[in-house]
C-alpha cells in the first residue's frame, strides 16, 4: 500500500449555506489523502501506475471552483466519489476541507470537515 498526501491545497469557492457565501466566495483549503492497494509504481518507476499528483490537483480545483455545494460535507464527499470513479489506481481516500470564514459569532480560525470514501 502506498499513501500520498496533498496538503493545505488553496481554491476559491462559492460554497456555503446563505446565499451572499454563494455569490462572494472566499479561499478554502484543502488536504487529500490517498492509499493504493499495491504498491506497483515504487517497482516500475512508471507514472502510469501511480496517481499523477498534478491531475489530482487540477481535478479537484475544477469541482472547488466551478460547483456549488452548501454544506462542505456535500463538496468533500463529491470530490472523494469523483477521485475514487476518475482514478482507479486509488482505493480510498480521505477529503479535508477548511473554511476559514465561517459565520459564527465569536473567535474561530476556521471549520474542517473530513469525509472518507473507499471502494467497495
Amino acid at each position: 500500500m502506498t499513501k500520498i498526501l496533498m496538503n493545505n491545497l488553496m481554491f476559491y469557492g462559492f460554497h456555503g449555506v446563505y446565499e451572499y457565501e454563494r455569490e462572494q466566495g472566499q479561499k478554502f483549503y484543502f488536504d487529500v489523502e490517498m492509499t493504493t492497494e499495491n504498491d506497483k509504481a515504487s517497482l516500475t518507476d512508471d507514472l502510469k501506475d501511480a496517481v499523477d499528483y498534478a491531475s489530482v490537483y487540477q481535478f479537484v480545483k475544477e469541482i472547488v471552483e466551478n460547483k456549488r455545494f452548501q454544506l462542505l460535507e456535500a463538496l468533500t464527499g463529491h470530490i472523494d466519489d469523483e477521485i475514487l470513479k476518475v482514478y482507479s489506481v486509488v482505493s480510498s481516500v480521505t477529503t479535508r476541507v477548511r473554511k476559514p470564514s465561517v459565520p459564527i459569532s465569536g473567535p474561530i480560525d476556521f471549520v474542517q470537515v473530513e469525509t472518507t470514501r473507499s471502494r467497495k
